[in-house]
């Protein structure tokens, strides 16, 4: 009893001192929190004056930083560490290039195959065999597949006659109608012996059920998140997302292109309606680079070496004038933003026209340059977004372009069908580059990407004719006409704009 009595008092001495002094004590943890926080930001704003970056994201990041210091610091965390990235990526970019080298040959066997083409074409493509050790390929037979319906039949039917492997790899995968029936044909294919191994975004397929996944692991296929993200708010690793599309079977046919798996892409959202979108399938010598492509994703995330002749041996079309074919990966292992210069030289080679469909433009100032430099010059420079926004703040950040381009001459139209998805550049109907990338700063510096690169392929017809197609489904805007948008929508994407190299 007396002990516990002392208790009580001793209890109740510590609770009046506590209130006594709470006061005090608040006030130096917050102040002790406010130094560190002060200090922080000052420190990490010397670090990005000293990294050089873009004068651009520079202003961007200090602007953040000096108005907003917390919020400035918890993004800065996540979003804007480059060093993170070098660090994280060094060693893939490395594997990568050595494993690109020893597949696929060096530059002297594909200087070979470029010396007949023309002037500004060999300059392109060099430009991708120096930066993306992947070579040109002759040997290449493309089809062009216009939206959901002809992309996922194509798909589903591939997969149906699978004998020997099935490897996928996506950005968003759902477990909706579409998506029920590629599990269905894994789980078939699996349980007959075929090996499956599917690599999902852990970020892009973070709505996808357990079910789905733990279904198709017990018949067997090998599920694979990448850059798995288990604090989203404090991990720097949910700015760097997968957002490749890549489907290869049997080593013998591949496809890539904007469409993920899920509904939408096929016109079943009610606030989307039809959904206009892009994909290739490939056959022939360029399969095995895109097989390399998925092949070293997967030794990343999961240390498994699988180059051997089963995987990359694929089946040679002899033809004649099928045209020249090159697979370009991107990502931030990558040091040169290798998918952007080849935009970029693309643009500055255009002699007569520049055509571009992106459901996302905001273009870095190299990009944005040459854009207006070629409408300027009298280069035909069209662009061709939605109408309709699925991410507002993108959408506007978009819009905030238009002004420059439209009074350097560029023709800028809004897709009204429905959603524009597609992800092409189109120059002089001889060069088109069609794939995952969207032409906007977090396709060119922070996403894995993949495109293909062609040169003179019925394929770039197909696309040129799509592209007609398209525009006839679209609203031209005038400068007249955007000129009269109001302030509130000015002030909206001027504020969008600012925040477009965090996007």
């Amino acid at each position: 009893m007396k002990k516990t009595l002392q208790v009580l008092v001793f209890s109740f001495i510590i609770v009046i001192l506590f209130y006594v002094t709470k006061q005090y004590w608040e006030g130096w943890i917050l102040g002790a929190a406010s130094l560190i926080i002060s200090l922080s930001v000052i420190f990490i704003g010397f670090v990005i004056f000293l990294e050089n970056r873009n004068p651009t994201a520079t202003l961007t990041w200090l602007i953040i930083l000096g108005s907003v210091p917390l919020l400035g610091f918890i993004f800065y965390i996540i979003f804007g560490r480059n060093f993170r990235k070098r660090k994280l990526f060094a060693k893939k970019a490395l594997l990568d290039e050595q494993t690109y080298l020893k597949i696929e040959g060096g530059p002297y066997w594909s200087e070979e195959k470029i010396t007949h083409m023309g002037e500004h074409q060999q300059l392109l493509f060099r430009l991708a065999q120096n930066l993306g050790k992947s070579p040109i390929s002759f040997s290449t037979e493309t089809k062009v597949l216009t939206n959901g319906e002809e992309t996922f039949s194509h798909i589903l039917e591939a997969l149906r006659g699978a004998t020997h492997h099935i490897h996928l790899e996506y950005y968003i995968v759902r477990h909706d109608d579409i998506g029920q029936q590629i599990k269905d044909i894994l789980i078939e294919r699996a349980q007959n012996g075929v090996q499956v191994r599917f690599l999902y975004d852990a970020v892009g397929c973070w709505k996808l059920s357990r079910s789905y996944i733990e279904e198709l692991r017990k018949a067997g296929v090998d599920m694979i998140p990448f850059f798995p993200v288990k604090l989203p708010i404090l991990n720097h690793k949910i700015n760097f997302r997968n957002h490749r599309k890549i489907v290869v079977i049997d080593g013998t046919i591949g496809f890539v292109g904007g469409l993920n798996i899920g509904d939408e892409y096929l016109g079943k959202d009610s606030y989307f309606g039809f959904w206009r979108d892009t994909h290739l399938a490939v056959q022939g010598e360029s399969v095995r680079t895109l097989q390399l492509i998925f092949l070293q994703d997967w030794y990343y995330m999961t240390g498994q070496k699988l180059l051997t002749p089963s995987y990359l041996s694929p089946q040679l079309i002899d033809k004649e004038n099928l045209g020249g074919v090159q697979l370009i990966a991107g990502g931030p292992d990558n040091e040169w933003e290798i998918i952007k210069q080849l935009f970029f030289s693309m643009i500055i080679s255009a002699e007569k026209s520049v055509w571009i469909a992106t459901p996302y433009f905001i273009p870095d100032e190299d990009i944005f340059t040459a854009l207006k430099v070629a409408a300027l010059s009298g280069i035909d420079v069209r662009i061709l977004m939605p109408k309709r926004p699925d991410k507002k703040i993108v959408f506007y950040a978009s819009r905030s372009y238009f002004p420059e381009l439209l009074e350097a001459g560029a023709k800028i139209y809004e897709y009204k069908k429905g959603f524009m998805h597609s992800k092409i550049l189109i120059v002089d109907d001889e060069i088109a580059s069609i794939g995952t990338s969207n032409m906007d700063m977090r396709s060119f510096h922070l996403n894995f990407e993949v495109n293909a690169f062609l040169y003179r392929t019925n394929s770039i017809r197909a696309l040129t004719n799509d592209f007609i197609h398209d525009i006839a489904h679209s609203d031209i805007i005038t400068e007249e006409q955007f000129s009269t948008r109001p302030i509130w929508v000015r002030l909206y994407e001027s504020t969008a704009r600012l925040l477009s190299p965090l996007l």
